[in-house]
């Protein structure tokens, strides 16, 4: 496994959305999204007083991170937990407030990297596509288990495929003759199923089925839906939260998630607002900002990716 080949995505922007909150002794920085670990390795070198806490859920990502981060010491706790499970951990670890959180949505570089994990629908693989492979159900079970319509709700609203009618019909009518096992069949059909028009845009006519088919087994939405509003809680007043997503549905969760903490919640007609109605949160992006055109040239993984950060500036209303 090449670390050199893991690029950590706007690495860069992240460590400078969080350094105001990091670059004082005794921080504390969670990246909940360890991965390879470029981003942690990048925040403890940058940020020399800070500790790391890491989670991953995904033991063979714990496992290569562990390596590339054991020079660091005591410094990184590396935590094999969903990010859903932060509040846990910090209560675990003793830790009551945070200065930083990172998130890196979406797949590693290394599961898209291992074909037999089979999230890359460029090569055959068998259809598992767990981030962790200890628990849960595989790819090849939903689709050869989901009922129809239920399997039309996963493409749709996961991958936002307009075609998902087309490509579960012909989904039901080859498992019935044999179940589904490796990848290169799935693809074979979707080709195939898909009408000529719709082949001709937005790259590889796979790549939404798949992206659906990943969100549903991982529960990505659902956990993430939990985390972020977690994650929030869990920073102390001056502490930074920076999210990367790499597609609308999980943009439109963390932009809504930090909206709502930066919105003064007064009743209307109030001549002073209280405390308890006035924002949480400060945003720290205008909007989501995307990579640059360098950096896309460099890590085409970088494409998708948005960001955004935020700061918490007040407690919690009781």
């Amino acid at each position: 496994m090449s670390e050199s080949r893991h690029v950590p995505v706007m690495l860069q922007r992240c460590l400078d959305l969080l350094a105001p909150a990091l670059e004082r002794p005794g921080a504390v920085v969670v990246d909940c999204t360890l991965g390879l670990g470029g981003h942690s390795e990048a925040l403890l070198t940058r940020f020399p007083e800070a500790r790391l806490v890491a989670l991953d859920r995904d033991k063979e990502a714990l496992r290569l991170s562990g390596e590339r981060l054991a020079p660091f010491g005591d410094r990184a706790t590396l935590v094999h937990a969903v990010y859903d499970e932060l509040p846990a951990v910090l209560e675990r670890l003793g830790i009551a407030r945070v200065q930083g959180v990172l998130f890196d949505l979406g797949v590693s570089s290394m599961q898209l990297d291992e074909a037999d994990r089979g999230f890359a629908y460029a090569q055959d693989a068998p259809l598992d596509m767990r981030m962790d492979q200890t628990t849960g159900i595989s790819a090849a079970e939903v689709l050869n288990t989901y009922p129809a319509g239920d399997l039309v709700r996963v493409l749709f609203q996961y991958g936002e495929e307009k075609q998902a009618k087309r490509i579960v019909s012909a989904i039901v009518r080859e498992r019935e003759k044999e179940p589904f096992t490796n990848s290169a069949r799935l693809v074979e059909l979707i080709r195939d199923a898909l009408p000529q028009a719709a082949k001709r845009t937005g790259g590889n006519p796979a790549k939404r089925t798949f992206q659906a088919l990943r969100i549903e087994v991982n529960g990505e939405l659902a956990v993430l839906e939990r985390a972020i509003p977690a994650a929030v809680k869990a920073l102390a007043v001056g502490g930074r939260i920076a999210v990367l997503s790499y597609h609308s549905l999980e943009d439109r969760l963390v932009k809504q998630v930090f909206a709502a903490g930066a919105a003064n919640t007064a009743p209307p007609g109030l001549p002073v607002v209280p405390e308890q109605y006035q924002p949480r949160l400060k945003l720290l992006t205008r909007g989501a900002e995307l990579p640059t055109e360098e950096e896309v040239a460099e890590n085409r993984r970088a494409a998708p990716a948005r960001l955004r950060g935020a700061q918490r500036i007040r407690e919690e209303a009781e």
